[in-house]
């Protein structure tokens, strides 16, 4: 069981059958989940108060499972089934009612506990016609709804008095938790200068934001601009203002952009990656080439919320076969898990997109350019590295700085192996994926992030079984 007070996952693992079945994992914004089971469990008609208890109870249900790691405590790489047999009803890519979604908006970070508990309550529940149970009753919730029941009346109906329903639960991001109240026109607090921090990188995947000229912690027009716009895009009320479901909407997207200078690219061994197709990767099948792949994907997964992105290891497992199988789903390619000749050349195509369409600039953060760079070398990229180097040693003064000279020599070398010895990365003084990312990362919370402080960036862990060597 996790310890400490509970939080909002990111994301929800679900499969797609029974537990033991060999049916494919979806990871899913928890979000996106509790819309998905709540518009395939109950009717959209239905009395408000009703709909708001089912997801009170669903959202909790679920929280229950991840809580107490009730699957993967046993050994299943999964947090739920979309079994109505042991949990509640997923259907994948299915149609969301808006009503629906609009409320889940609103309370999806609200759940249910026993008073005195911290834990999610088990919501149980049925539909209390064709199956009854001790839980709740969803067509019993119209029922009370009609008599002029409240959500939190219909909940002690079932689940007893002593329930207490926890409100705005922190959402596990990086970045902060709504502060209680809608930001507006005219405000000055940090959590506003968090809102312009994150839509100016969101901005860079998303260039119809405007960029808010001046990250001062005012809600400008230009903030209001820039927040109204990504409302747009994102099928939100386009108000102009940061409500509860504006903000982590926020979040969610700007994690998910971030996420390509956090990947957990730690095993990637390659002296260059190359286009060239490497013959036919499967499940079972371990070398550099699937190292390669995983990377690839995992790029993709940060552009495509439909794509699963997955930990390098250089071993086509499971997890990689699903990655492989949305990939392939979503850019219409027969689902094999099988990556061939025509499954290759089109992650390469879409990942050479992403790296084409993110400029060299620098007001952008620069992805992993695709190549390794090492002494001798001389592009573009080298600049940025040293660019990114230079403005970290402002922080981390046993991280020389380096001149922007395009050009990768000695002392390049020598500034990378300490930023490798500084976040404990395999000390190569040779610039792959788990360095790339990991300077970009420290790059960019130094100078984009909330308090411009030094940032503890976790590591790389190495090992045998992952590697097998340094970048």
């Amino acid at each position: 069981m996790l310890t400490g007070e509970p939080f909002i996952p990111e994301t929800i693992t679900v499969h797609l059958g029974a537990p033991d079945s060999d049916a494919a994992n979806v990871t899913v914004d928890f979000p996106t989940y509790i819309k998905n089971v709540a518009s395939s469990e109950i009717y959209p008609t239905w009395p408000e108060s009703a709909l708001r208890a089912n997801i009170y109870a669903i959202t909790s249900f679920a929280l229950n499972r991840i809580y107490t790691e009730w699957y993967r405590s046993r050994g299943y790489d999964f947090d739920i089934t979309a079994s109505t047999q042991f949990d509640q009803k997923f259907i994948n890519n299915r149609e969301i009612f808006e009503n629906i979604s609009d409320i889940v908006d609103e309370i999806f970070n609200d759940y249910v506990v026993r008073q005195g508990y911290i834990e999610p309550l088990f919501t149980s529940f049925c539909n209390g016609t064709t199956v009854t149970c001790s839980g709740l009753s969803q067509w019993g919730t119209v029922s009370l709804a009609n008599q002029g029941f409240t959500p939190y009346e219909i909940l002690q109906y079932y689940y007893g008095d002593n329930i207490n329903i926890v409100k705005d639960a922190p959402v596990m991001t990086k970045t902060p938790s709504y502060p209680g109240t809608p930001l507006t026109e005219g405000m000055a607090t940090n959590d506003v200068r968090s809102i312009q921090v994150q839509l100016n990188r969101i901005s860079r995947n998303y260039p119809a934001i405007p960029k808010i000229p001046s990250i001062d912690g005012v809600y400008s027009t230009y903030t209001a601009d820039a927040v109204r716009e990504f409302q747009r895009i994102f099928n939100l009320a386009e108000t102009g203002t940061v409500n509860e479901a504006t903000w982590y909407k926020i979040a969610y997207i700007y994690t998910s952009v971030k996420r390509l200078a956090e990947l957990n690219s730690e095993g990637v061994n390659l002296e260059e990656v190359k286009k060239q197709y490497p013959g036919e990767l499967k499940f079972g099948m371990q070398s550099v080439y699937v190292n390669e792949l995983q990377y690839y994907l995992a790029v993709i997964g940060a552009y495509y919320e439909a794509v699963i992105p997955v930990e390098i290891t250089g071993y086509f497992g499971e997890m990689t076969e699903n990655s492989v199988k949305s990939f392939q789903r979503v850019f219409g390619l027969p689902e094999t898990g099988v990556v061939d000749r025509n499954t290759w050349n089109d992650i390469y195509r879409a990942y050479a997109g992403i790296v084409e369409s993110t400029p060299i600039s620098d007001e952008t953060i620069v992805i992993y350019p695709g190549t390794v760079l090492k002494e001798g070398t001389t592009s573009e990229y080298v600049r940025v590295l040293q660019e990114y180097l230079s403005y970290i040693h402002q922080s981390y003064p046993n991280i020389p700085a380096v001149n922007n000279t395009g050009y990768f020599g000695p002392l390049t070398k020598a500034s990378v192996i300490a930023f490798q010895k500084q976040f404990d990365i395999p000390q190569s003084g040779v610039v792959g994926a788990a360095t790339w990312n990991a300077v970009s990362s420290v790059y960019s919370d130094l100078k984009f992030g909330f308090n411009k402080q030094p940032y503890q960036y976790p590591g790389y862990i190495i090992s045998a079984e992952t590697n097998g060597g340094a970048e």
